[in-house]
């Protein structure tokens, strides 16, 4: 079957998930293509409209457009609806269904089993996600946002301050200049690290944490793990983890 999919963002030119993606069909010997398509904002909308009845079978969805995915289809998952963004879309029938792959995909990075306690650093889309996903599996959440505004209405509590947890979640943006995120942030130690950032090594947070006997957990597994979930959703069948995670290892 010859289909195509995509990511959807803007810019989108550093995303490695063609290379995942790519490695992935041609494992399941299916005759799929995976494009970078960088979309304005304003062409958002128009421009995902026209995917379905151009032989798209689905597309990723990255920053900026997560919100904005959610609010143009026509049926959306309960994760999605509860996140309030969308990563996946799946075009059939003619209609848009909106999915959210970032919260499940956090859980299978994560494995079992999960700890007790969970701090989220950051309420962005990836935050939200990790909120949702923790709190559905019942794990204790608690979240941080510098503004605190932002972290209102998660239905967990909130801190004025990072706290100790089992369990740390960084989804800001601290640690992309290569700053130390525990340093910035003020972060105690934990039993387990999930860093949403990444790169072409280990983030110094990874490092840091590593250093004192922490469990670390990247960005880019978690990118495997939402990207096999998407892959599921389009094709019913089951994603190669291990091509693709070796395909994404490639890419740095």
């Amino acid at each position: 079957m010859n289909a195509l999919a995509g990511v959807l963002g803007y810019p989108v030119g550093h995303s490695r998930s063609p290379a995942m993606m790519t490695a992935a069909f041609r494992e399941l010997g299916i005759d799929w293509r995976y494009f970078r398509l960088p979309v304005r904002p304003k062409l958002f909308a128009e421009t995902v409209r026209a995917l379905g009845g151009s032989g798209y079978v689905g597309a990723n969805v990255t920053i900026p457009h997560k919100l904005a995915a959610l609010e143009l289809a026509d049926d959306a998952t309960a994760a999605a609806r509860a996140v309030g963004a969308a990563n996946t879309l799946t075009f059939a029938d003619g209609r848009t269904e909106a999915d959210n792959t970032d919260a499940a995909g956090i859980l299978d990075a994560l494995g079992d089993p999960l700890p007790a306690t969970a701090l989220v650093l950051g309420t962005g889309g990836a935050g939200r996600a990790a909120v949702w996903a923790l709190k559905q599996a019942g794990v204790d959440v608690t979240v941080w946002n510098r503004t605190p505004e932002r972290a209102e209405g998660l239905g967990v509590r909130r801190v004025e301050r990072p706290e100790r947890a089992e369990l740390v979640v960084n989804a800001t943006s601290v640690g992309m200049a290569g700053e130390n995120a525990a340093e910035v942030l003020g972060l105690g130690e934990m039993e387990v690290l999930l860093d949403l950032v990444y790169g072409d090594g280990p983030t110094a947070l990874v490092r840091w944490a590593a250093e004192r006997g922490a469990r670390v957990v990247d960005g880019q597994e978690v990118l495997v793990r939402q990207g096999a979930r998407s892959l599921e959703r389009w094709t019913g069948v089951a994603a190669p983890v291990e091509t693709m995670r070796a395909a994404l290892a490639r890419t740095v």
